[in-house]
């Protein structure tokens, strides 16, 4: 296994590794994460995905280990909101030159929501849409087409517009367990060894290792 390299399956062009991709600094991909786009180059991941993603706002978005990420879906920061501190929506401050504005102003145009952070191991669906500011926690699931527009707790199923929590995946016990075991920062070797009982949902058989540890 070799989280470095480009496309993870044999002749398949699809599907990469994000974080080999990833090239600015400001969005942070942790290992065997995978984004696969049928309709565009899974390179262009930054150009086509991450929008209004601007150094001047010196926001992150942040990705966990094991995500998998289906075509289309799109991050979108905080130069999408125009500001609602004005009496317009307009972003006046954007076009300085035009208005005899102070250029250092710029980013009162939009209001900053902040980063987005992505936990391990949350698959986000096809077209689902992530605004600034969003926090999903480790284990989730984000619908299809859903537009998430506020924080989703671990191991939580969501979907819709705006995005509203369905179901949790797994019992309140399970879940605090999951999130003490933290499989995805194990070493390779070790997951390797357990992906029986994770596929299994066989918990038990990943907290005695835990605890010999």
């Amino acid at each position: 296994m070799d989280p470095e390299k480009l496309y993870p399956r044999t002749n398949d062009h699809e599907t990469v590794y994000l974080k080999t991709v990833a090239e600015d600094p400001n969005i942070i991909v942790g290992d065997f994460t995978i984004y696969n786009d049928f309709v565009k180059d899974p390179r262009q991941f930054e150009k086509n995905n991450v929008l209004y993603h601007y150094p001047i706002n010196h926001d992150k978005l942040v990705i966990g280990k094991f995500c998998s990420i289906a075509c289309g879906a799109k991050f979108l920061f905080t130069s999408a909101n125009h500001t609602q501190a004005s009496l317009s929506t307009y972003p006046f401050p954007i076009f300085f030159e035009e208005w005899g504005l102070d250029v250092r102003d710029i980013t009162t145009a939009w209001d900053n929501k902040g980063d987005i952070i992505i936990g391990n191991d949350v698959w986000i669906g096809y077209e689902a849409v992530i605004l600034s500011g969003v926090t999903i926690g480790d284990g989730a699931i984000i619908g299809t087409r859903a537009v998430v527009t506020k924080d989703v707790p671990p191991y939580t199923i969501v979907g819709g517009v705006p995005a509203q929590p369905i179901r949790k995946r797994f019992s309140d016990d399970m879940i605090s367990a999951l999130l003490e075991i933290k499989w995805w920062d194990w070493p390779e070797e070790r997951i390797r060894t357990h992906i029986p009982g994770i596929q299994a949902r066989r918990i038990d058989r990943l907290q005695p290792f835990c605890e010999q540890e």
